[in-house]
């Protein structure tokens, strides 16, 4: 690797800043917070902003923001994001971690179809595959999407919509879905109990776009015979790891 180039350097560093609190920063707030010297933050604020990677704040004399610039950046690094090849290279990272089968789902109409999926070190037979489609509510995955969706939307795709079942396990009836998907609304994690395998059982989070949109989920499945609770949660944490690093790399920052 080449030597890193300081200014550069600086300028980045500049330019994160502005990714915390309510995104305006004046110069003394950025020479006391990256500890450089006044002459150095002028020079780097009025190249930045010659540039239009920053912003001078009109009501607020001294201060900047975030220049178009940055957007446009933003903007053609979404336009070449690619959901399936992203969420393959997340799901290969958390299987790695944990020994088991990862999916990426997203939601059509009462459907999940998957478009990743990285399996298990071990011998486990799954209905699943990248590319399949499976019905919503039968899977972690599904109900997870489902619970993200306005409540008018939801009741109107479930207007006459038959819940049918893949295992006795499956909820069929309207109502007790709506209870499922408010404890998972609440908890912000979905679980799935040999609901559309009888020999899996499956932890699923959701994954976020830039816009903070719910786009995917992630989830893990598991062979009831290595199923636990400490299982559940320890996978349950990995799987919102994964979300949470998959909403990342489709340009997703969470506010603290």
């Amino acid at each position: 690797m080449g030597r890193l180039v300081p200014a550069v350097t600086r300028a980045f560093d500049v330019l994160e800043l502005f990714l915390e609190g309510d995104g305006t920063l004046s110069a003394p707030e950025i020479t006391r917070r990256l500890q450089l010297p006044r002459t150095t933050t002028h020079e780097l604020v009025t190249t930045l902003t010659a540039r239009h990677y920053l912003v001078a704040v009109p009501e607020q004399p001294g201060r900047y923001r975030l220049g178009v610039r940055t957007y446009q950046l933003g903007s053609r690094y979404a336009e070449q994001l690619d959901l399936a090849a992203e969420g393959h290279q997340v799901a290969r990272e958390v299987a790695d971690t944990c020994g088991e089968t990862v999916h990426v789902a997203v939601l059509e109409d009462m459907d999940v179809i998957y478009i990743a999926k990285v399996d298990s070190t071990h011998a486990v037979r799954m209905v699943s595959a990248a590319g399949r489609r499976l019905p919503a509510h039968c899977t972690a995955v599904g109900k997870m999407l489902l619970a993200t969706l306005p409540e008018a939307e939801l009741e109107e795709r479930l207007d006459g919509y038959d819940l049918a079942g893949m295992t006795p396990r499956s909820i069929t009836d309207p109502d007790a879905l709506r209870a499922a998907l408010a404890e998972i609304r609440i908890l912000g994690v979905a679980g799935e109990q040999q609901e559309s395998n009888p020999d899996v059982s499956c932890v699923a989070a959701p994954v976020r776009d830039r816009t903070g949109r719910v786009v995917a989920a992630l989830s893990v499945s598991v062979p009831v015979h290595r199923w636990s609770e400490d299982r559940e949660n320890e996978l349950t944490a990995l799987a919102v790891k994964g979300a949470s690093r998959l909403a990342e790399r489709l340009g997703h920052r969470t506010v603290r």
